[in-house]
């Protein structure tokens, strides 16, 4: 699944810190870096299509095992640092984005049964340290430091989940990225490692009951494990003190290897409920009553075509978070013994904002809802009676809301895009909210705006986009501009801080972010807009997004550059071939690249509901024409610097390296095509702090470079 799942401002004078820069109207004539693309072989390998014969002359590096594929990666590397290692200020820039990375961070603690948990970071761990304790002003306990897993921190942890009787936590690490976990046991009172291990889990929730906790694995791969076929995911209960080989089966489904399951317990422990899904939306529901011995499951719903999250219980009634009749999304209660849908009852309808996520917290409902595309919190009671709305700082994203059902105190996280990740705690009795945690920064984000405009797309729809810069901006037409943009998988790109992104703000830049169909961000027909034969719209919709910094003077052409990730690489990989002139500099970053072949590596599959495939007629014929990969045709690109990594096995970076190695050869100005391949990383969660400022190191100079601009460190 594709998740993804991340302020800039002109300055003319004295910046943040007394660093100065110069005017970008400057140009500083720099010197053309020399380079020469490694040979990349070419195979006669051809397929057919619906009769239509295609070549896929670079195949052979979709073996990740094979040495001639590590050659070309080693190639490839060596032209990309090379070139890197000599622009005049790569490591000064580096130096300041460790600074501007360098405070100190935590995550909204969790209170279970007598404990806080949380995880924190001093400033510059290479991973997240995860702590409690008892109190919220008491001296945290340390339970787990990823960092001493591995050399140069590449292990995570990717998820975990306490014992309700505190007696036990089980976490899941990934080893350099990979998608692929192991399931570990501590023993909370004595602080030690029990020997209970599980293997092979990928995707996976762990949820607990009173002997052990739930969990989702695939078979153990007889091939490559990054990039096979992930097939056949299936529900196993852990008993503690027993080997994995002892593990019960909950639940499988020989007939269909391409549905995932998933499984959770209810906060009450009474019912256990399965989400099976053969796609990133739309799910099955079933349930069981855990206070009834073998009893059976419970169809709530057996069609996949719409989603259904069950986010706690009462009595015998389930709260069910669903788009079902509601593309806004709305809260039903269904009763375990009458779950007919003529039966369901509406607690929170529908309305003209996205309700993202609701909780049970202190018998009431909290729920979190999106408005042009930034958050806005109101709390009901169990009937779905309005009781407040909490006031919030600005523009921004709430998340990590927690509590318990018999909780009056709850937490929450809220972030901007020039306000660090802080935590408040509010009493949900008097709705009284107080800051817990506030990160000091090196900058002061009352010196920064966020601003949202509307532009109008190709098609005529309007769609949002935010520009966040430094107070005093003057829009001149020649501002370094960076765009960003996702527009896929029901995902809403909304208010984020990322520190990363201060180095482009000192410089005088401006950090903009398109809200462009095929995500989240207004319901599910704003999602389903930029689908299958409607992707197009998602690519016409972020032309639009540079053609309006173009139009209202932000910037030029010469001073732009767009950025995607994952489905957005997919994003910048199309647009740069569809429109070569849109940008100086793009960034497609783990990007679906070869939409004839992503069906047929690891989970790739499951993004046919946003995508189809090629093996259906009509959907080959719209996907033929946006491949990236397959679009490559001579022409003057922009300045590309294609990111990627070698344990990436959920978009195989195989499609980097076709698309790489397809883009050279098409490339036919001066601008350079490089690809920086990471090692021991993957495709984002997780990723080591070192990794994450050498990357953005890379990228901002290599911008700022191709854009004659000399940052003023």
């Amino acid at each position: 699944m594709i998740y993804l799942p991340p302020i800039m401002g002109l300055v003319l004078f004295i910046c943040l810190l007394g660093i100065t820069c110069k005017s970008p109207k400057e140009n500083n004539n720099f010197p053309t870096i020399p380079f020469n693309y490694p040979t990349t072989e070419v195979d006669t390998i051809t397929d057919q299509y619906f009769g239509k014969q295609l070549s896929d002359p670079y195949r052979w590096l979709e073996d990740d095992r094979s040495d001639k594929t590590a050659d070309w990666v080693d190639r490839q590397n060596k032209l990309t640092f090379s070139y890197l290692d000599q622009i005049p200020f790569r490591n000064k820039l580096k130096e300041r984005l460790t600074k501007l990375m360098n405070y100190e961070k935590m995550t909204s603690p969790v209170k279970e049964k007598n404990f806080y948990y949380f995880f924190k970071n001093n400033g510059l761990q290479n991973q997240d340290v995860y702590y409690r304790c008892r109190h919220l002003d008491s001296v945290p306990e340390l339970l787990i430091d990823p960092n001493t897993f591995s050399e140069g921190g590449t292990s995570s942890i990717s998820g975990m989940a306490v014992s309700k009787d505190e007696k036990y936590l089980a976490f899941q690490v990934s080893v350099a990225g990979s998608d692929w976990n192991k399931i570990l046991v501590m023993d909370l009172e004595e602080k030690k490692l029990l020997p209970d291990t599980v293997h092979w889990v990928k995707f996976s929730i762990i949820s607990w009951d009173r002997q052990g906790f739930y969990y989702s694995r695939y078979p153990q791969p007889n091939g490559s494990a990054l990039s096979d076929k992930n097939e056949f995911h299936s529900v196993w209960h852990h008993k503690i003190g027993s080997p994995q080989e002892s593990d019960k089966l909950i639940y499988e489904d020989k007939k269909n290897p391409l549905r995932n399951v998933f499984a959770t317990v209810t906060e009450d422990q009474r019912f256990l409920c399965l989400s099976i899904s053969e796609s990133t939306s739309g799910n099955a529901l079933l349930v069981k009553d855990l206070l009834k011995p073998n009893s059976d499951w419970i169809w709530i719903v057996k069609t996949l075509g719409e989603d259904f999250n069950v986010i706690g219980s009462h009595d015998d009634h389930l709260f069910v978070h669903t788009n079902s009749n509601a593309p806004f999304w709305q809260l039903l209660a269904i009763n375990i013994n009458q779950t007919a849908q003529n039966h369901w009852k509406i607690i929170i309808p529908e309305s003209s904002d996205v309700l993202n996520e609701v909780g049970v917290m202190n018998h009431k409902l909290v729920a979190n809802y999106m408005r042009n595309a930034s958050s806005l919190v109101r709390i009901f009671d169990l009937s779905g009676a309005f009781q407040h709305e909490l006031k919030l700082p600005e523009i921004g994203t709430v998340d990590g809301f927690s509590g318990k059902k018999d909780q009056v105190e709850a937490m929450y996280g809220f972030s901007s895009f020039k306000r660090p990740y802080s935590i408040y705690k509010v009493n949900l009795d008097n709705y009284e909210s107080s800051a817990h945690f506030i990160p000091k920064t090196l900058h002061n984000p009352e010196d920064y705006i966020t601003e949202q405009h509307w532009f109008q797309s190709k098609d005529g729809s309007r769609i949002p986009m935010f520009l966040t810069f430094k107070k005093g901006l003057q829009k001149n037409g020649e501002t370094p501009s960076l765009l960003y943009g996702y527009g896929g998988f029901n995902v809403p790109i909304t208010p984020w801080f990322n520190p990363l992104r201060i180095a482009l703000i000192e410089q005088g830049g401006i950090f903009a972010v398109a809200n462009i169909r095929g995500g989240g961000e207004f319901g599910k027909k704003w999602h389903l807009a930029g689908t299958k034969e409607r992707k197009q719209n998602v690519f016409d919709d972020f032309i639009a997004a540079a053609d309006f910094l173009v139009k209202e003077n932000y910037t030029t052409r010469e001073k732009l550059a767009i950025e995607g990730r994952s489905n957005g690489g997919l994003l910048i990989g199309a647009c740069i071939t569809q429109k070569p002139d849109i940008c100086k500099v793009a960034f497609p970053g783990v990007g679906v690249l070869d939409m004839l072949r992503y069906h047929k590596f690891t989970i790739g599959w499951a993004w046919a509901s946003d995508y189809g495939t090629s093996d259906s007629k009509e959907e080959f014929d719209y996907l033929l024409k946006y491949s990236p990969l397959h679009n490559c045709k001579e022409s003057q690109y922009p300045a590309t610097l294609i990111t990627t990594a070698d344990h990436d096995d959920r978009v195989v970076p195989a499609h980097s390296f076709k698309f790489a190695a397809a883009l050279q050869k098409a490339q036919k100005g001066s601008n350079p095509v490089m690809i920086r391949i990471d090692v021991s990383a993957g495709h984002g969660g997780g990723k080591p702090t070192s990794k994450r400022i050498d990357e953005a190191s890379d990228l901002l100079s290599f911008m700022f470079y191709q854009m004659n601009i000399t940052p003023k460190l």
